[in-house]
């Protein structure tokens, strides 16, 4: 474990101030949740990070779409890519850049044509729909559609995987 050199006054009502620097440093933003974990005589605090319990469902998801359509899908959370079908490289894992995040941000759905697309040392070229996931009033992940001809149905297939994560994290 990393000490970090800060300590804080817990106040009267149980409250401790997460400095913003940390909080920067962990992609930590005003309003979302941070789990607790006792580790012996240790409290831990940790990023909540709703979608990593359906990451089964995006990689079933991602193969369905796949399998079924041919169309190559990405599906991310806020911070990195969970899921993925049809492409030849592994981005697993990857972290998504600026252009992303805003993307999530922005929670609109966009199209690019005939364009590239790059993820750390992985460039697409092609066609893409980028579909914001959203659920509980929170923008909480993106699905990319991606192929190498004009896109025709996936913007309507990338929004039917949106729906059915919104409706997965809102039970």
């Amino acid at each position: 474990m990393k000490s970090t050199g800060v300590v804080r006054r817990i106040d009267e009502l149980g409250r401790i101030v997460i400095p913003k620097e940390i909080r920067r440093n962990l992609g930590i933003r005003d309003g979302e949740n941070i789990e607790i974990f006792i580790d012996n005589d240790s409290i831990i605090l940790k990023k909540y990070y709703r979608m990593t319990t359906s990451s089964d469902l995006a990689n079933n998801l991602c193969e369905l779409i796949y399998n079924t359509f041919n169309y190559k899908i990405i599906i991310t959370d806020r911070e990195k890519i969970l899921a993925q079908a049809g492409l030849n490289a592994d981005l697993k894992g990857h972290l998504l850049n600026e252009e992303f995040l805003n993307m999530i941000e922005e929670r609109e759905i966009k199209s690019k044509e005939n364009t590239t697309l790059v993820i750390d040392e992985y460039t697409l070229n092609g066609n893409f729909a980028f579909i914001p996931i959203i659920s509980l009033n929170d923008s909480i992940g993106l699905i990319i559609m991606y192929n190498d001809i004009p896109l025709k149905d996936e913007i309507a297939i990338g929004k039917l995987v949106a729906n059915i994560f919104s409706h997965k994290l809102d039970i």
